[in-house]
């Protein structure tokens, strides 16, 4: 709650010099950030009851693949929903503008791996595998491509000669 309530500060702080455009992206932003908290919040508590539920119910079995794929495939829709949420976080503190491919990219895999994790193989046509993974290759390529070019540009920018590192500590 201290980060939105900072991120809020920011852009009342900002507000005047921000053209009509911007404060129009902004207000946007801030409800689209309302709304898809709203969502999170739901998907939680849906997640939650139906755990509890398989819990109380002793139906939590490790032979039942369905259940687990179910259990996993909402949880991936909330980790999905908490990622949009960061993008869009970020638009508002002014870090980045609206379209950011790598997110969309990121996001797309995310739900790319929901799917895989609540499909059923043996139900699948072979093509629809087929086109899923070739998805997945394609989106990871373009992820790869436009993660390695972010070190590239804050070099240039920065002047340095050295490369940066991509991990903590190194």
């Amino acid at each position: 709650m201290v980060a939105s309530s900072e991120i809020f500060g920011k852009t009342r702080r900002a507000w005047d010099a921000l053209t009509f455009y911007q404060r129009f992206e902004q207000i946007v932003c801030l409800i689209l950030t309302f709304l898809i908290a709203v969502i999170i919040a739901a998907a939680l508590w849906h997640l939650t009851v139906r755990i509890v539920l398989l819990v109380l119910l002793d139906a939590v079995d490790p032979a039942n693949q369905a259940v687990f794929q179910n259990v996993f495939g909402m949880i991936m829709t909330v980790l999905i929903a908490l990622e949009f949420k960061h993008s869009l976080l970020g638009i508002l503190e002014r870090r980045q503008s609206v379209i950011q491919v790598r997110t969309v990219v990121l996001i797309a895999l995310l739900a790319l791996v929901r799917k895989f994790i609540i499909i059923d193989a043996t139900k699948t046509e072979p093509a629809t595998l087929m086109g899923l993974a070739i998805a997945v290759l394609a989106l990871g390529g373009v992820y790869w491509m436009v993660r390695e070019q972010d070190p590239r540009e804050s070099e240039a920018d920065a002047g340095d000669s050295e490369p940066a590192s991509r991990f903590p500590g190194e």
